[in-house]
């Protein structure tokens, strides 16, 4: 077994614990409309294979996607202008803070009010929960830069944007592939909440929609669904991270 399968046993067996005692407590509860079980979830998602994988999941991806995009645009341009004016960084910092203060299960219906039940409603929910950790991971990534390495690129006469480019990038370039790895699974919650509150399709809709007729299975499906999503684009970003940032834990 390679060292990575090694690594990845304990996990295993942990989690396979745990649905194991999923199983057994479900089907004590005896109650599929409130608690199903790890095999009937199984079960109803083959079932709806169909909608789920064609229509509402490419939705919540669409949504996904264009909430990182942007997300990563504004969290890298506020995270690099609170670095390059401290004047800014008083300005701007106490904003980003203050902007995850604001609730989203009650931000989210007036998105909806204002923008109506198109994609634009619940990319702006993905987008206010997930720009804040982008942004303060990077910001702290570029300020984790060695000073006296700057102070000798200085020395030999390099620029500001010199600096910021050959010392400050790659020391912050760790720090941003784990902020898009807490990032990705965010936007899908946020991109999920959206569509819970008011959408015409998306797995989040679709997990609503089975509520309303007491379908557990059909409930948690699509959520299964979202989970093994997330895992699976974090575990791509995690691969690119291991093939750029060859230098994680050098001094």
């Amino acid at each position: 077994m390679s060292r990575a399968g090694r690594g990845s046993l304990p996990a295993l067996i942990f989690l396979f614990a745990l649905l194991v005692l999923w199983q057994l407590g479900a089907m004590e509860v005896n109650a599929a409309y409130i608690l199903p079980t790890p095999l009937q979830i199984l079960r109803r998602l083959w079932e709806l294979r169909t909608p789920l994988l064609t229509v509402h999941l490419p939705a919540t991806m669409t949504v996904t996607g264009l909430g990182l995009v942007i997300s990563l645009a504004l969290g890298l341009g506020l995270a690099a202008a609170m670095d390059w004016s401290p004047l800014l960084q008083k300005c701007l910092y106490p904003v980003v803070v203050a902007s995850q203060t604001i609730p989203t299960t009650a931000i989210a219906p007036l998105f909806v009010l204002w923008f109506g039940y198109g994609v634009w409603s619940k990319v702006l929910v993905s987008v206010l929960m997930t720009f804040f950790p982008i942004t303060i991971t990077v910001y702290d990534g570029l300020r984790s830069a060695r000073g006296e390495m700057a102070e000798l690129l200085e020395t030999y006469g390099a620029t500001k944007w010199d600096v910021f480019c050959k010392i400050k990038v790659p020391c912050a370039l760790p720090y941003f592939f784990s902020a898009v790895k807490m990032a990705v699974p965010i936007s899908i919650i946020g991109a999920a909440i959206g569509e819970w509150l008011g959408a015409q399709s998306g797995l989040g809709y679709f997990s609503r929609r089975m509520m309303t007729q007491l379908d557990g299975a059909g409930v948690f499906a699509p959520i299964v669904l979202l989970s093994v999503v997330a895992m699976a684009v974090t575990g791509l970003v995690g691969l690119a991270e291991r093939r750029i940032v060859k230098w994680r834990g050098e001094s």
